[in-house]
């Protein structure tokens, strides 16, 4: 298992290949649909004005998601009475969803890293090359193993859009992930969809 440090520099990047496992340590950001869409309109296409507090949340993440990782996930979290922040639950989300703005996301902050599941589009793959970037598939059903390398809740932006959808920064310890889309344009989740067509058409034209 290749051990990786976020901030994670271009060199890194291009290293990695489909299939590499890694364990992830460093400081990284939660992010889902409320996010996404919230970046997208707000600082990237700029079709809404900042509110509230958008402009002061901007600039602090903006040097967690440069060089950095965001992570798909609607964490369960402890001690939001008390303001003791502890993850109870950490397990992707789908990742699919973000695809109509996870590309200009990439290129607007620089990210290094995707984490989530089940695998992203063409668009998001073309980003993967360009900026450079990874995708990590994070394990489904392993909501409380991963929250295990959850070492530290460091802070929370956003929380006026839920617990699942605001922007958790979190420090991590060996989080275990796979790369199933590199820099190169080597996507695991396409070849598994092309080799699945394909031995569906084999079915109907073997009945």
């Amino acid at each position: 298992m290749r051990e990786i440090t976020i901030p994670i520099s271009d060199d890194v990047i291009r290293s990695l290949k489909v299939g590499d496992p890694v364990a992830l340590s460093g400081v990284m950001l939660t992010g889902r649909d409320a996010v996404h869409k919230w970046l997208i309109e707000t600082f990237v296409r700029k079709t809404r004005q900042p509110q509230g507090d958008d402009q002061e949340v901007y600039e602090a993440i903006k040097p967690i998601l440069n060089r950095g990782v965001i992570y798909h996930c609607g964490p369960v979290v402890a001690g939001l009475e008390r303001g003791k922040y502890q993850f109870v639950a950490a397990g992707p989300t789908t990742s699919i969803r973000e695809e109509p703005y996870q590309a200009e996301v990439m290129e607007h902050f620089h990210l290094k890293g995707v984490i989530g599941k089940g695998g992203m589009g063409a668009k998001t793959l073309a980003a993967c090359q360009k900026v450079p970037a990874v995708y990590f598939h994070a394990i489904g059903g392993a909501a409380t193993l991963i929250a295990q390398s959850v070492e530290k809740v460091l802070g929370v932006y956003k929380l006026d859009f839920g617990v699942p959808e605001a922007m958790w920064v979190i420090q991590v310890k060996n989080f275990p992930a796979v790369v199933t889309m590199d820099a190169h344009g080597n996507s695991l989740h396409q070849e598994v969809e092309t080799q699945s067509r394909e031995v569906l058409q084999n079915l109907f034209v073997a009945g």
